[in-house]
């Protein structure tokens, strides 16, 4: 089954102090080329999201964009008891100094920096509640992927149905166009008035049926037909592949147009140039 390199997904999650989101684009690209958005308190995920991407994705340009949204309301604090007692001792002690100590103000213990402190976040806990949710997203973006790369396949299949129905009406068409072509040099030759040898006349017309034999290219394209549906059934990256048979589908054509004798021929070369670019545009978004 083959998979779109063309996709979106976005996971949002809440957690203890705040949400979190995630949002997953990826189109289609020669390589693996991954572009991370992150807040800068979440910079130690950068490595195991590369390495989740390259285990999950062969190709695409996947742009990751994070962010954290930190719940509103007020938030409760506590009080550094060690610190306080610290700072109280510390005050203490330069009393001994002074002859008439004010006594220590709770209010400028607590204004020290340090002492009072908001409830925070556990940094650990929360970079792997984050890393979780990039997992979910980028489980959702293959998805999407795949769903693609099933309507990419079925788009492929009707064209590669048309090309055989090309193929099978040329086939059944050559006898039929050979022989009007024989015909048409005797009717020439009759209207010029040119006896011509018999035995000349046959071997001239052996070496025009030699010349305009398309059943190789007819086999050719037969066969890149059943290797295309091969590689779309097959699991794993398609792209490159699909690719490289696309271009040897469009060579057969071309090979069928400059052997083309008959209007009919002609017709069949560029229906199927014109299948192939339409499977050719497709195909570069198959990963």
């Amino acid at each position: 089954m083959v998979h779109s390199m063309t996709a979106f997904a976005r996971v949002e999650r809440p957690v203890a102090h705040g949400t979190l989101s995630w949002e997953l684009r990826s189109v289609n690209h020669r390589y693996l080329e991954p572009h991370l958005r992150l807040p800068d308190a979440f910079r130690d995920l950068e490595g195991p999201v590369r390495e989740a991407l390259r285990q999950g994705l062969s190709r695409g340009k996947v742009e990751c964009t994070l962010r954290y949204t930190e719940a509103g309301g007020e938030r409760r604090l506590e009080v550094d008891q060690a610190r306080a007692r610290q700072l109280i001792a510390a005050a203490e002690t330069v009393a001994t100094l002074m002859q008439r100590p004010a006594p220590v103000d709770p209010m400028d213990v607590l204004a020290w920096p340090g002492v009072l402190v908001a409830d925070a976040a556990d940094p650990q806990a929360l970079n792997a509640q984050a890393l979780a949710t990039f997992n979910a997203a980028l489980d959702e973006l293959k998805a999407g992927r795949a769903r693609e790369g099933a309507e990419l396949a079925k788009l492929l299949n009707e064209r590669l149905e048309g090309i055989l129905l090309e193929v099978a009406n040329l086939r059944e068409l050559v006898p039929q166009m050979l022989a009007n072509q024989r015909q048409r040099i005797l009717d020439r030759c009759t209207e010029l008035k040119i006896e011509l040898d018999p035995q000349r006349l046959e071997q001239e017309l052996v070496l025009l049926a030699q010349k305009s034999d398309v059943a190789e290219e007819l086999d050719r394209l037969t066969t890149h037909v059943t290797e295309v549906r091969r590689v779309l059934k097959s699991s794993g990256a398609a792209g490159r592949r699909l690719d490289f048979l696309m271009q040897e589908l469009n060579r057969e054509a071309n090979t069928l147009g400059s052997k083309a004798f008959d209007p009919r021929s002609t017709q069949t070369a560029v229906n199927l140039k014109v299948l192939i670019e339409q499977m050719r545009e497709q195909v570069q978004n198959i990963e």
